[in-house]
């Protein structure tokens, strides 16, 4: 045994007896106390006895017990008892028992969603089969009943809170704990045309081309932000983009995004580890992804210009429609016109890509033992 942890132990033990001896001193002054001091009972000296048989434990196990890993607040119970994870599956209020053999969905379609948007979501969720996908949708417009008249409706799962982002709803139900069991997350938002995209042939792709972070290609025609998502025609994947004239030039040199290594915050796709680590990321109290998306690299469990790409084959249209922050009259009280509250979170979007950047800067800088494993700047990786 080394010095220093037979040190070690002998101080465990010498704090369990001197806790021991205060409580038999303790417990003696309050048998004196209630008894009158002419005897100690009979169940005082049994709780005695106990408490030295746990003594004798406690030394006893101190050597095989000491180092086993618990998750926190779960060491006052059996290890064999503690559910680390857990998954979305609904059960039945009878006729069924643990020993069933279920048919787990293995992947999940989150999206936020607002009444406006049901037929496109229809025909999103529709597009997924039920025997490979579970279902969340993120209400953000607090409206929830008018969706059971869906086929699907059913079995998704629901969660409603007003005017949040698919991000806010993301941090707070999507623990990785809880996704555990799924080998892929789709999050995406509600403006998604789905005509040529088929989800099983999707994963079929990301997963023979080792992609961990992905998101399906953009119709040239919808709605394009960045020309990265744009789909190319004449391949399955793609991985980087080319721009060899004007400001930000990509070749096949670039490692960073937006030229490689990365994907739009639209409709992301994560695996399992790969969502585990993005989990992490999204800030609480931040519900906006701009500035994360351009971070997201670091999550590719590898290399971020193989691990992270575009399926050019299976692509999808953006229909770019205003949603969080637009409301109609009928929603507010005291006003019956078109309220567009879109400038404002635009705006908001901006604000909070700035905190999450300072902040990723701060924590680069303050973490001595971590490296870029892209050893570039943290500057070089955000803008």
């Amino acid at each position: 045994m080394k010095p220093l942890h037979f040190a070690s132990v002998w101080s465990e033990q010498k704090g369990r007896s001197f806790i021991y001896s205060i409580f038999i001193v303790v417990s003696m002054i309050c048998a004196v106390y209630f008894i009158g001091g002419a005897f100690i009972s009979e169940e005082y000296r049994e709780r005695l006895a106990r408490w030295e048989v746990m003594e004798t434990l406690w030394n006893g196990k101190s050597k095989t017990c000491k180092d086993q890993c618990r998750p926190p607040g779960s060491e006052a119970l059996p290890q064999a008892i503690v559910t680390k994870t857990s998954n979305l599956e609904m059960r039945p209020l009878w006729g069924s028992t643990v020993e069933d053999n279920r048919n787990l969905s293995m992947n999940l379609l989150a999206i936020a969603v607002g009444i406006k948007q049901k037929e496109v979501v229809d025909r999103i969720v529709k597009k997924f089969p039920a025997s490979d996908f579970v279902v969340m949708l993120f209400h953000y417009d607090g409206v929830v009943d008018q969706w059971s008249d869906l086929t699907w409706s059913d079995r998704a799962i629901h969660v409603s809170a007003g005017n949040q982002t698919k991000w806010w709803f993301a941090k707070r139900f999507l623990h990785p704990d809880i996704l555990a069991e799924y080998d892929y997350v789709f999050l995406w938002d509600e403006d998604i045309g789905v005509d040529n995209f088929d989800p099983r042939r999707y994963l079929l792709i990301v997963k023979d081309e080792g992609l961990e972070i992905s998101q399906p290609a953009l119709d040239p025609k919808s709605n394009v932000h960045y020309q990265l998502a744009i789909r190319q025609r004449k391949s399955n994947v793609h991985r980087r983009m080319y721009k060899f004239k004007g400001s930000g030039r990509c070749d096949d040199h670039s490692t960073a995004p937006p030229c490689t290594g990365w994907v739009e915050m639209m409709a992301p796709v994560f695996s399992r580890a790969a969502w585990r680590c993005a989990w992490y990321m999204i800030q609480n109290d931040l519900i906006h992804a701009w500035g994360l998306d351009k971070l997201l690299g670091y999550c590719a469990q590898g290399d971020r210009t193989k691990n992270v790409g575009v399926v050019d084959s299976e692509y999808i249209f953006h229909l770019g429609l205003p949603t969080l922050g637009t409301l109609d009259g009928h929603e507010t009280p005291s006003n019956s016109s078109k309220i567009d509250n879109r400038p404002e979170v635009r705006k908001q979007s901006y604000i909070e890509m700035q905190i999450f950047n300072n902040r990723w800067n701060k924590a680069v800088k303050g973490d001595q033992c971590w490296i870029d494993p892209y050893q570039v700047s943290a500057n070089q990786s955000i803008h």
